[in-house]
């Protein structure tokens, strides 16, 4: 059976990996598709989509070796995405957009947006940073980081990568977390107007990761209940950290609001150790089935 994955990440914004390299890997881990879901951007997109035509010519042309696995080489789909980073009663919310019309004027103006604010709230964070006697600038940190959207994941590797702090987490407890003194919230659209965005985008909305938020069921209830009233057409429930029972759980609502069913790996390359693309931590599974539904719910 066919294996995909709808949640993926690149160094367009906080994946290791470029866009090439992200489907070359796919290509070579036997996937038939992936979604390019980079944070509020876009950039990596047109990247992946030229290295999987050439991937797709030479599969189609018998020039290529087969897999380590064995298997023929298959066609491979890269499927334009995006995740955004909303904000509702006050928690970080992500709902990721598939199939979005990513040149579209007016998405691209969205986006554009969205790099401003993010522009504006670094140069805070690195001034508050500063100030606190650490050796950083926005400046600094798109000459280590280049071609990508800063985001505090960004921030805790050059704390890391400078001795500032002894590891990652450490950099989010004392410098980057909300509640530090050093942080500085970007103004954020509200899960509904990424929804209307996407469906405006002629892509398909999911919400991302819900157990991750960790509300109440009541609470998450009713967020599913108004984000399906704005259109949302997925929920992802199958995802590289969800237990069995968080897996059926999630399941269940979907079912509830009659949403379709998506999965992904949430894959970041090294910035998130021992997770794989498509596989997760080991047992993450994606049926290609998955993506036909999402499809059909879209009338594709």
């Amino acid at each position: 059976m066919n294996i995909v994955d709808l949640h993926v990440h690149s160094n367009k914004s906080d994946g290791s990996l470029s866009p090439t390299q992200l489907v070359q890997l796919a290509a070579e881990k036997g996937l038939s598709a992936f979604a390019l879901t980079d944070h509020d951007t876009t950039d990596g997109i047109a990247e992946a989509l030229t290295a999987a035509a050439e991937y797709n010519r030479k599969a189609a042309d018998g020039t290529l070796p087969p897999l380590s696995s064995g298997r023929s080489p298959l066609p491979l789909e890269v499927i334009p995405g995006i995740e955004f980073s909303t904000e509702y009663e006050s928690k970080d919310i992500h709902i990721v957009g598939l199939y979005i019309d990513y040149e579209a004027p007016f998405f691209k103006k969205q986006i554009q947006a969205f790099v401003d604010s993010r522009i504006n709230r670094n140069r805070k964070m690195c001034a508050n940073l500063s100030e606190a006697g650490i050796d950083i600038s926005y400046e600094k940190l798109l000459a280590a980081f280049p071609g990508s959207v800063i985001t505090r994941g960004h921030y805790s590797r050059y704390l890391l990568e400078h001795g500032y702090v002894r590891s990652m987490p450490e950099a989010f407890d004392r410098y980057l977390g909300d509640h530090t003194k050093y942080f500085v919230p970007r103004e954020k659209v509200t899960p509904l107007q990424a929804v209307d965005l996407i469906l405006r985008a002629k892509g398909i909305p999911i919400l991302a990761h819900p157990v991750l938020y960790h509300m109440s069921d009541a609470r998450l209830d009713n967020l599913v209940s108004q984000l399906k009233e704005a259109g949302l057409l997925g929920l992802e429930a199958v995802y590289s950290t969800y237990s069995a029972a968080e897996e059926r759980q999630m399941r269940t609502l979907a079912a509830k609001y009659d949403l379709c069913i998506s999965g992904g790996s949430d894959f970041h390359g090294a910035n998130k150790p021992k997770l794989e693309l498509a596989t997760g931590y080991g047992k993450l599974f994606i049926p290609e089935d998955i993506l036909t539904g999402l499809k059909k719910k879209a009338g594709r």
